[in-house]
C-alpha cells in the first residue's frame, strides 16, 4: 500500500522535475507557494543553550557552527560533518543567529561544501 502512494506521488512530479535531481530537490525544499523552508547559516562564535556550551559529540568542537533551520527543527553541523538536531533551539532562536546577507545554494550538500562543513576543514577553526 505505502509503494503504491509513492508511485503515485512520483507520478504526479511535474516532468522537468521527476527527470533532474537538482530540480526535485529544489521542488521538495520549496513549500507550495515558493518558500523556501530549508535554510542555514554560519556561526562562528560559541553557541549556548540554558548556559550549556554546544559541544560536537564527534569531535568536541565548541565553535565556528553551521546552523540549518528545516522547517521548525534546526540541526547544527560542525566542519568535521557531524550534524545533529537540537530540540531545545527554535526557529526564533535560529532567526536571531542568521548572518546579514547570505547564499542560496541548491542543497545542504552544497552549502556545507561550498562553506568547508563537509568534512574538508575538520578540526579547523576559523578566524
Amino acid at each position: 500500500m505505502l509503494s503504491e502512494d509513492l508511485r503515485l506521488r512520483r507520478a504526479l512530479l511535474p516532468e522537468t522535475a521527476a527527470d533532474d535531481p537538482l530540480l526535485r530537490l529544489q521542488e521538495e525544499t520549496r513549500l507550495g507557494d515558493g518558500i523556501i523552508r530549508l535554510r542555514a547559516t554560519t556561526h562562528p562564535e560559541e553557541i549556548r543553550i540554558g548556559g550549556v556550551l554546544v559541544m560536537c559529540p564527534h569531535c568536541g568542537a565548541r565553535r565556528d557552527w553551521m546552523v540549518i533551520c528545516d522547517r521548525s527543527e534546526i540541526s547544527i553541523r560542525c566542519r568535521c560533518a557531524h550534524q545533529w538536531v537540537e530540540p531545545e533551539l527554535t526557529h526564533a532562536d535560529y532567526e536571531a543567529l542568521i548572518d546579514v546577507g547570505g547564499r542560496d545554494y541548491p542543497s545542504l550538500e552544497a552549502a556545507a561544501q561550498a562553506v568547508g562543513y563537509d568534512g574538508t576543514l575538520a578540526g579547523t577553526y576559523l578566524p
